[in-house]
């Protein structure tokens, strides 16, 4: 039994069907870092994800349009050199893709005001993922670079615990298609269940900074409902099948309670007619073949069931620690409304409204973030150590925008995305 099936959410999915999507956040640099670009990695079973530094410094004018991060001194934000952090991912499928695009903008010589530096060596890239191994002498062969490789956990919080300190308006609420932005209060932030969603699922206990410990997890996640979804609907990507779902009706193939007792409740227990009694119920009842039924109809299901049960989970480890906090991230949410949605209220669900489930605007780089973090030269630690939370900027007008809510999400202060083509 799960919770509620009430369908109400018509969202859409961001940026579905790109390769590529690239955020900016716009920052200051202490110390000679206008000679180097910092980029970081995080090479996941099914996507790349990037961050990198650049100055704007000899940069063109629309490298320039972005959001601003302050660093203070201690007695107030002052400038040293402008910049900003941007965000991309590619499919690992794809990975020569995404060095194609390193290598295209000279991120491993320093990007934009450096493109002739020479590679030693001895050049490093920090990655982190299991795929900073598995292709490791490929980045050696194409680009020249080493990986240099940094703990996956480690970067996850790392990369949570910056963004929840660092970035005004980054952790939300989702539930009956209303969004809700929360502020975090730096000194009562920990502990708190961090969920990130990827091939797999980790759950992480995360007490402060470097002070965390992975308590549970799901084999069933992002890889799942792509491997499942692939092989019956025949989608060709994560995002197609999400934008598939969006389109579709669980209730065609999910058996609620309502149609085991007649439409009527189980009041008893507290389960109402529309809750679901059985993912993919229905197909055991009915003479019907996989071609019987619409593909998006399957997709809904299938995004359903998944979501449902990432939710309960995580809402049963929080419950184990007495965990109030859930913090969900992970490209399998995708700022996708009716996941965020389906997660939320199966977290209230199970809780009895006790507790509830936050998302991260940046919810599929906390890795790469983390990573990121991990350089100790250039100034890079004064960078981390002088942040502040920052007011955003007017938004960026010009371009093709995805936000990472769907709706009115740009009527509020946010961080822009850019989807550029590869």
């Amino acid at each position: 039994m799960g919770p509620s099936d009430g369908d109400k959410v018509e969202g859409s999915s961001s940026g579905a069907g790109e390769d590529l999507r690239e955020c900016e956040i716009e920052g200051k640099m202490e110390g000679s870092v206008d000679q180097i670009s910092h980029l970081a990695l995080d090479i996941g079973g099914s996507l790349v994800k990037l961050v990198y530094f650049k100055g704007n410094n000899n940069c063109s004018d629309d490298d320039k349009k972005g959001e601003r991060i302050g660093f203070s001194n201690g007695s107030g934000t002052y400038p040293i050199l402008d910049g900003r952090l941007h965000f991309a991912k590619f499919e690992t499928s794809k990975i020569n893709e995404c060095i194609d695009f390193i290598y295209s903008r000279q991120l491993h010589r320093g990007g934009c005001w450096h493109h002739e530096a020479p590679v030693s060596e001895n050049t490093i890239i920090k990655a982190t993922g299991g795929g900073a191994y598995k292709f490791a002498d490929l980045f050696k062969e194409k680009l020249g670079v080493g990986l240099d490789k940094e703990d996956e956990m480690d970067c996850l919080v790392a990369g949570a615990n910056f963004l929840l300190k660092a970035v005004h308006h980054e952790a939300f609420t989702y539930m009956d298609g209303q969004k809700e932005f929360v502020q975090i209060d730096h000194n009562d932030l920990y502990p708190y269940l961090l969920v990130n969603i990827g091939s797999g699922v980790s759950m992480i206990k995360v007490d402060g900074d470097g002070k965390f410990e992975r308590v549970s997890g799901t084999s069933v996640g992002g890889g799942t409902f792509w491997g499942l979804g692939r092989l019956l609907t025949k989608c060709k990507s994560f995002d197609e099948l999400l934008e598939l779902s969006h389109r579709g009706n669980n209730r065609v193939i999910d058996m609620l309670v309502g149609e085991i007792y007649g439409g009527m409740e189980y009041a008893k227990i507290g389960l109402s007619s529309t809750t679901i009694a059985s993912s993919f119920g229905k197909a055991i009842s009915e003479n019907k073949e996989l071609e019987d039924y619409r593909p998006e109809d399957v997709a809904r299901s299938l995004l359903r069931l998944i979501s449902n049960n990432i939710g309960q989970i995580s809402y049963l480890t929080a419950l184990r620690f007495g965990l109030k906090r859930i913090f969900f991230g992970g490209f399998f949410i995708r700022g996708h409304a009716y996941t965020m949605d389906t997660i939320s209220v199966a977290v209230h669900f199970w809780s009895k409204g006790e507790a509830k489930a936050m998302f991260l605007r940046h919810e599929g780089f906390l890795g790469a973030l983390g990573a990121f973090m991990s350089y100790e030269k250039h100034g890079l630690d004064d960078l981390m150590l002088r942040l502040e939370r920052f007011p955003i900027s007017e938004t960026y007008s010009g371009g093709k925008i995805h936000s990472p809510l769907p709706g009115d999400f740009n009527d509020h202060e946010s961080i822009e995305c850019r989807v550029y083509a590869t």
